[in-house]
């Protein structure tokens, strides 16, 4: 067993391949996404037109400036119409405009149509914006109301009473540490690129197999468990190692939060029993390296989109959350996720743990039950 162990060691190291697609592709695929989506600005910019330029609509635009997480853009145009046709265009996603007399009518006490024009497609910009139009219209409104209540002799402190809500919403937040886009994209595609490790053992079990070594295998006094220990030991090597970069780079490059590493520790561990059992199996039940490469794309591809490695989980549809829940790629996100964001230790992952271990050790089952036939169908 030795002997084979380092064999295949020297084997994965000299083969280029393994580390581009092991160690230099999902790095790229953190650095590209990371740069993306790791430095958005959360800032809303609202473009405006202001018609009547008067204290009352600077006043407006004012509270608007004030409030966190939105910027005010002026939009230059003769008319209105040249602006309407440039969200049409997709060139702005909305657009506020003041009307000309919106001061004269706010103050006699009529009510004032602001326009918001947005384009259908743009909800997730627009959205926001048409909510805090909605807040400060009400703003104004419990203004008037207030001056009524004055009228009629009321205190400023019985007014206020008045017109506080019945139901107040408090937010409340849960998570331990700092969450952003890398939380989601480092621990992903870390989980991700794992499962490509069937695709070099499918690839080193079918080389054996053309070369005969296999066959000679009949001949000698090696036990199943041996050889696949033999085959399996080194493409486990190769995933912690790969999981330690991927881990790392995100740790020291991106600031990603690890939490407590002797749970990330043995997450990595589980997982790495995780995709090299599936991959003992899957090389010892398909008939070829091209039919192995294509389980390898459905189960790394299919069970990423499913199982929330490219975006949170809770943004998948019901029934995509629901097959994602059988794959051993979410409850390693999840784990890892837990860990990293809700201040998770050993206790709190052990289901997930067990999980990959399951899926590990079935597939190292399956691999034994399948190699008497993988030996008949060798090359003599």
């Amino acid at each position: 067993m030795k002997s084979i162990v380092r064999k295949e060691l020297k084997i994965m190291v000299k083969e280029k391949g393994n580390f581009f697609f092991l160690i230099v592709m999902p790095i790229l695929f953190i650095v590209m996404f990371g740069s993306i989506f790791g430095n958005q600005n959360d800032t809303i910019t609202v473009h405006y037109a202001d018609r009547d330029v008067s204290k009352t609509s600077e006043d407006f635009l004012d509270r608007l400036k004030h409030i966190d997480g939105f910027k005010l853009k002026s939009v230059k145009a003769s008319s209105d119409k040249t602006l309407i046709q440039q969200i049409r265009d997709g060139k702005l996603a909305s657009l506020l405009v003041i009307p000309k007399g919106f001061g004269k009518e706010l103050q006699t006490g009529k009510p004032v149509d602001l326009r918001f024009y947005r384009d259908a497609a743009a909800t997730d910009t627009s959205a926001p914006i048409q909510a805090v139009l909605e807040n400060l219209a009400n703003g104004y409104r419990d203004q008037k109301l207030s001056g009524v209540l004055a009228a009629m002799g009321k205190t400023g402190e019985e007014a206020d009473r008045t017109l506080q809500p019945p139901i107040r919403i408090r937010e409340v937040k849960e998570t331990t540490t700092h969450t952003d886009a890398v939380t989601q994209i480092v621990p992903g595609y870390t989980v991700m690129f794992v499962f490509f490790i069937m695709m070099t053992m499918v690839s080193r079990f079918h080389k054996d197999k053309e070369s005969g070594m296999v066959s000679r295998l009949r001949s000698t006094p090696v036990k199943p468990l041996e050889y696949l220990l033999g085959m399996w030991i080194p493409a486990l090597i190769m995933v912690l190692i790969q999981c330690t970069v991927l881990l790392g780079f995100g740790h020291i490059f991106y600031d990603l939060h690890l939490g407590d590493l002797v749970a990330i520790a043995l997450l990595v561990l589980c997982l790495a029993i995780c995709g090299t059992g599936m991959g003992l199996a899957l090389s010892l039940w398909v008939k070829g390296e091209n039919q192995g490469l294509a389980f390898t794309q459905l189960i790394t591809l299919g069970g990423a989109v499913v199982a929330g490695l490219w975006f949170p989980y809770d943004m998948l549809p019901t029934f995509a959350q629901a097959i994602g829940k059988f794959t051993p790629q979410y409850w390693a996100q999840t784990g890892l996720q837990d860990v990293m964001i809700r201040g998770a230790h050993i206790g709190d992952i052990l289901p997930m743990l067990l999980i990959l271990l399951a899926f590990g050790a079935g597939g190292i089952l399956i691999a034994l039950m399948r190699y008497k036939q993988f030996l008949r169908s060798a090359a003599s």
